[in-house]
């Protein structure tokens, strides 16, 4: 059988990890062992924030469409379940986006659901 010698292949694949891995602090930016597990972990900190936006953004639209809500007389859940009863089919970003640039369009749907 014919030698194979791997270290072409081995220092790519460090040198790829460790520029993944640029501006890291101390040794997880320049040991390769500490910095692939340093990579590992951000990703699992990366794929876990992605989920963890969708539900902090649900949250500041709920809090928001509370706010304006009250100040049109009603609360967030009385406005969500009259807007289910009259089919109103604006989804919580929108409602929130038209309470802060609209407050008079705004205004006008709580009142239209009411």
């Amino acid at each position: 059988m014919t030698r194979v010698k791997r270290g072409v292949m081995t220092h790519k694949r460090h040198k790829n990890v460790l520029s993944l891995v640029k501006g890291y602090r101390r040794m997880n930016g320049n040991v390769y062992s500490r910095a692939r597990t340093a990579m590992m972990k951000a990703g699992q900190n990366a794929y876990i924030g992605r989920k963890l936006k969708k539900r902090q953004f649900r949250q500041l639209w709920t809090v928001r469409l509370n706010n304006a809500a009250r100040l049109n007389g009603t609360t967030y859940s009385r406005l969500i379940h009259s807007m289910y009863i009259k089919r109103v089919g604006l989804n919580r970003k929108v409602l929130s986006n038209l309470a802060i640039t609209n407050p008079e369009v705004f205004a006008k749907v709580v009142e239209f659901v009411k």
